[in-house]
């Protein structure tokens, strides 16, 4: 009985963090707009949200509130949430991309703030026609990415002078760790196929647009496979056209997921420089792919795994 308990906690804890993953919207990674900030403080402002009790939709949308000192006003978080820690001792509203109304509506909030690519489309229609305000982030996955989220977030809570002082704060921690990747010729730098899932010997992998992408040339390294949009399953054939030197994978900590000795068994994969190697790396998923306050040291950490140092 202790065994399928635990066994049953093993695979939540997987869904939850593939869910972080496929949640995350596919946008084009380019710069944010510069203006785009003095909008969002302007516009929040002049709205004066009440968010006394808020519901926050997006693991990066709740570390920020963290990040910012703000979590008094959380009342509830949704599946993705994962981090901090004290998160997950608030009320769980779901999956982002899956949203119950009735069941946000039930937590009596003030607010609402759900970052970009939440849904489904009817469900977001309903909580926006409600007599509780439905905020929503932008999300890119880029440097001004990051801190236009930032920005968002603060002006929406009315603490746009803490969210200054953050946004300088991962600001120089993001400039530092992407000038440090960039010191790297391009000739020296090494193809990455991020794999999301490898079930029954089929490899999930990304393409662009995504926060996979985005972190990999952030991190002075090649996506491998960086000619389609989104995630995609890949055929033996691609994945040794990619010629792979790096597998980047996320790190489930508990022995889920497919082993690393399963993934170099795969024919297609042996193949490939990664695979005659066994150059696979794994992170924590919500830390490698969350692009918010935290994505600086994943930048770094990422970079010295890839390269060494």
């Amino acid at each position: 009985m202790k065994m399928r308990n635990n066994l049953r906690r093993i695979r939540l804890w997987e869904l939850a963090v593939t869910a972080v993953v496929m949640a995350l919207p596919l946008i084009p990674t380019t710069p944010a707009s510069k203006s785009f900030a003095f909008v969002g403080a302007a516009q929040a402002e002049e709205k004066k949200l009440d968010t006394s009790r808020l519901v926050s939709v997006g693991g990066d949308v709740t570390e920020i509130i963290y990040a910012l000192g703000e979590e008094s006003r959380l009342i509830a978080r949704d599946t993705t949430s994962l981090y901090p820690e004290a998160a997950l001792k608030l009320p769980n509203v779901g999956y982002m991309r899956a949203l119950s109304p009735e069941g946000i509506l039930a937590m009596n909030p003030t607010a609402i703030i759900a970052v970009e690519g939440s849904g489904p489309p009817e469900a977001l229609t309903v909580l926006r026609n409600a007599s509780v305000p439905f905020e929503s982030v932008p999300n890119t996955f880029t440097r001004d990415g990051i801190i236009a989220k930032i920005d968002r977030v603060g002006a929406l809570l009315g603490v746009s002078d803490k969210a200054k002082a953050l946004e300088e704060k991962v600001a120089a921690g993001l400039d530092a760790a992407i000038a440090d990747a960039e010191k790297r010729p391009e000739a020296e730098r090494k193809r990455v196929l991020f794999i999301l899932s490898a079930q029954n010997g089929r490899i999930m992998a990304s393409g662009t647009g995504t926060a996979a992408d985005g972190v990999i040339k952030l991190a002075g390294a090649i996506n491998a496979v960086g000619v389609f949009p989104g995630y995609k399953p890949l055929t033996d054939e691609a994945i040794i056209e990619a010629k792979p030197d790096i597998i980047l994978m996320m790190n489930r900590g508990d022995g889920a997921g497919t082993r690393n000795e399963d993934l170099l068994a795969q024919p297609a994969i042996a193949l490939t420089p990664a695979g005659e190697k066994k150059a696979i790396i794994r992170m924590d998923g919500v830390y490698l792919l969350g692009f918010g306050p935290r994505t600086a040291s994943a930048v770094r950490d990422l970079n010295a795994a890839i390269y060494g140092g």
